[in-house]
């Protein structure tokens, strides 16, 4: 399966894509499964700050029922129809993303930010650059309103956060978010099985959850093959690993 020419473009000027019932519903529920059975042995409270920057169910991040809702399924398919075919590394895990309901009134609404940015609770190393290339959300549970753990992004930032990046340096990403004009965000709905892929220049977040339920997702951090050697270039050049977007992003 490819994404077609009308996606594409959508994706190539809102930086995101939101693609309805792509995992099928029995690959759903046993992701869901497994992660249940680790919540029912029991989380440590005092690493639930790591649990919610990095993931939680740790022990479940790379069994084949969280890594299969990518590599088995159209997500694979759609997001090598960008990057080009043969350019997608293979994913070995992905996030045990929960959003669970607050009862903060009003609830805390946080602010946008891009990944592989250093806090003293995700793991990533301080003074490095640890970008990727795209972003795929996947639902494991329905999301059929707002303030419910949404995942939540800034359309079109991908575009001045590039000119920031060319006017200022890639390790401008050192020192924080780029100050730039935000747009409204958007906080995405759907049903379990839908996915929303979205380029890493994208601002994003996961939006607090007021509703009575709890907010499923398996996050993947996907990359182009040649990543690792032009992390930094890919900031100020931001369609350089996506073969598949030529038609909107010519070399």
């Amino acid at each position: 399966m490819k994404l077609s020419y009308a996606q594409k473009k959508q994706f190539f000027e809102e930086g995101y894509i939101v693609l309805p019932g792509v995992v099928p519903q029995v690959a759903v529920k046993e992701a869901r499964k497994a992660i249940n059975a680790s919540l029912g042995l029991g989380m440590d409270a005092e690493q639930m700050t790591k649990f919610r920057a990095q993931s939680y169910c740790p022990e479940v991040q790379r069994s084949e029922c969280i890594t299969n809702l990518v590599m088995k399924t159209p997500v694979w398919d759609y997001a090598e129809s960008m990057l080009g075919e043969g350019n997608l590394l293979p994913t070995t895990g992905g996030q045990i993303a929960l959003r669970f309901p607050t009862m903060a009134d009003p609830p805390p609404v946080p602010g946008p930010h891009l990944d592989g940015m250093y806090t003293p609770t995700n793991g990533v190393e301080k003074g490095k650059i640890t970008n990727f290339t795209l972003l795929a959300v996947v639902l494991l549970s329905d999301v059929t309103e707002t303030f419910a753990g949404n995942f939540t992004v800034w359309p079109r930032t991908h575009n001045p956060y590039q000119q920031y990046f060319r006017e200022h340096g890639p390790e401008a990403i050192l020192e924080g978010m780029p100050k730039i004009d935000m747009p409204e965000p958007v906080q995405i709905q759907g049903k379990a099985g839908d996915v929303c892929l979205t380029h890493y220049q994208i601002a994003h977040t996961a939006m607090c959850n007021a509703s009575d339920n709890i907010r499923y997702a398996a996050i993947f951090r996907l990359y182009h093959k040649d990543h690792s050697s032009q992390m930094a270039e890919v900031l100020t050049d931001m369609w350089k690993e996506w073969d598949g977007m030529r038609d909107f992003a010519p070399r």
